[in-house]
Order: C-alpha cells, then structure tokens, then sequence
C-alpha cells in the first residue's frame, strides 16, 4: 500500500511540476482546461466536480452509483469517486481542429473510490456487515462534452482494493459516465492566456 501511494504521489509531483514550470510563447496557465466543471450523471445517478489546477491538469470528486470487483468478491452502492487527472492531448486535438471546450480530452489518472457500507446495496464479500472498502489506482480514460452540454466519460484501470474489516486485494477499475454539464464552457475555439 505505500509503494502504490508514493508512486501517485511521485506521478502527481512530477506532472504538477512540470505543467507548472512550462512557459511557452502561447503563456502558461489554465488554456484548454475548464476552470470549473459541475456535471449531473445520468448513467449513474450522481454528480461530480472538476477543477482545473494547472495547464493540463485537474483535480475531480464525484458522487454516485458504483461497482466494485475484485478476488474476494464485488459490491455495489453509493460510492465517493476522486481522481487526480492529465490530459495528454490537447493540442494534438486543437491541430485535428477537435473540440477541446469542456476537458474533452484523453487523461490519465491517479484514482480512488470509496464504498462505504450504510449506502452500499448489493455484495458478496464475506466479513462484517459494516466493511467499508477503498480503491487505488491509475486509470486511462476519455472525456468529451458536447456544445449541448452532454457529456461521457469512460476510463480503464488497475487498482488496489483495500477492504476495512474484509481482506483486501488486486482488481480492475471500469468507471463510465453519461450526464450533463451544468457550467458554462469555455469557447469552442482555443485561447491562449
């Protein structure tokens, strides 16, 4: 378990730092990266939030339905989504003449998600009837959000499942949603601070 927190941590320092020492003649800052994204999901009933910390990195939090598998078992229920994300490709998608407006991008991700056991609704994990269980992991994922406000998010991953009172183990992680984006988006055509 430390090994996997010092690696995000390193991976969330290295990315931090270096988006916060680059300077182009374009400027630094936040350019692509919505400063704030408040969004409804639909597919899961829930919500989320995104801010946006520097050029191509964002900080999330969301709450709502869940799924979790791994070698003890699976869960289902209310669960506490974060995740620490950059995006990789926000030029390439400016070149092709792409929608960026709205973090519509591909990112990589620190991840966790936390189920916690009175809004948990289904499982089969054996241990006590009060176990919360964490995960931790790196995903891989893509978001886009339409000019109607629609939006779909779908990441892939690996994660540590650590289990408070059930034994803990190794999984993967599938997160996917659909909603709508209540903030304003930023213009479809880029600028540059």
């Amino acid at each position: 378990m430390k090994k996997i927190t010092l690696f995000l941590l390193l991976f969330i320092v290295k990315f931090g730092y270096s988006q916060i020492n680059r300077i182009t003649e374009k400027g630094s800052g936040i350019v692509h990266l919505e400063r704030h994204q408040f969004k409804f999901d639909l597919f899961s009933p829930g919500m989320s939030y995104e801010l946006g910390l520097f050029k191509n990195v964002s900080a999330s939090g969301g709450l709502g339905l869940g799924y979790a598998t791994y070698e003890e078992g699976y869960a289902i229920g209310l669960t506490l989504h974060t995740r620490v994300r950059y995006y990789h490709n926000f030029n390439r998608r400016i070149v092709m003449d792409k929608n960026v407006a709205g973090n519509s991008g591909n990112y990589i991700a620190a991840a966790r998600s936390i189920f916690f056991s009175p809004l948990r609704l289904a499982t089969n994990i054996e241990g006590p009837d009060d176990f919360n269980l964490g995960v931790y992991g790196v995903t891989y994922g893509i978001q886009r959000t339409y000019e109607s406000g629609f939006n779909f998010n779908a990441e892939l991953g690996a994660g540590y499942y650590r289990g408070d009172g059930v034994p803990s183990g190794y999984g993967p992680l599938l997160n996917f949603t659909f909603g709508w984006v209540a903030t304003k988006q930023k213009s479809r055509k880029p600028v540059f601070d």
